[in-house]
């Protein structure tokens, strides 16, 4: 793989020279830390050698480098993804997942202000779906009909969504739970493991 254009070439090998100097380097010494003579050094500084891999992997170990950082490449962008979460009612909803019809995951954060998403006045909610929920941090308050649930960090609930329900903070802090949500009744499945 060979840098073939002329002003890229000349500016890689300025990039070089100023490396080298930087560090304090002789064309002598990088000579003994590259294995690579010093009139190749030269050419490649000089713009009148073609850089290529076999050339450039020497040189970045030698600088202590990438080989990015070595040829000046254009920064590639943010290579994380950027999920916006939702939010409704106060409590916030991250997506995990981006498949539609399957089944979702969601971080999700009840808020420790408002303690009525779970509490004895909360609205229940009905609605077709199965949903697995894991507490992350915090106290949560499950209503399930007539049944609450207090939760904590690491306990895990599962349930039929046509059961009329409430979730929200158990004692005024946040929350926040690991939510798996089959729209069509999907259930997570789960397997035993072995002792």
């Amino acid at each position: 793989m060979a840098i073939d254009d002329d002003g890229v070439a000349a500016a890689l090998g300025r990039r070089l020279r100023t490396i080298r100097t930087q560090r304090g380097l002789t064309l002598a010494e990088l000579q003994r830390d590259t294995g690579i003579s010093m009139s190749t050094l030269s050419r490649l500084e000089g713009g009148g050698r073609r850089a290529t891999v076999e050339l450039l992997l020497p040189l970045a170990r030698a600088y202590g480098v990438t080989l990015d950082e070595l040829v000046g490449a254009p920064e590639t962008g943010d290579p994380r993804v950027h999920i916006k979460p939702i939010v409704r009612g106060g409590i916030t909803y991250i997506p995990l997942t981006r498949r539609a019809g399957a089944l979702q995951a969601f971080k999700v954060i009840y808020p420790g202000e408002r303690t009525d998403h779970g509490g004895p006045d909360a609205v229940l909610a009905r609605h077709d779906g199965y949903e697995w929920m894991y507490v992350l941090s915090g106290r949560l308050r499950l209503r399930l009909g007539e049944q609450t649930i207090l939760m904590g960090p690491g306990e895990a609930a599962e349930f039929d969504t046509h059961v009329p329900h409430s979730m929200g903070s158990a004692d005024g802090r946040s929350v926040e739970v690991l939510s798996l949500f089959g729209a069509q009744g999907e259930r997570a499945h789960l397997r035993a493991s072995s002792a």
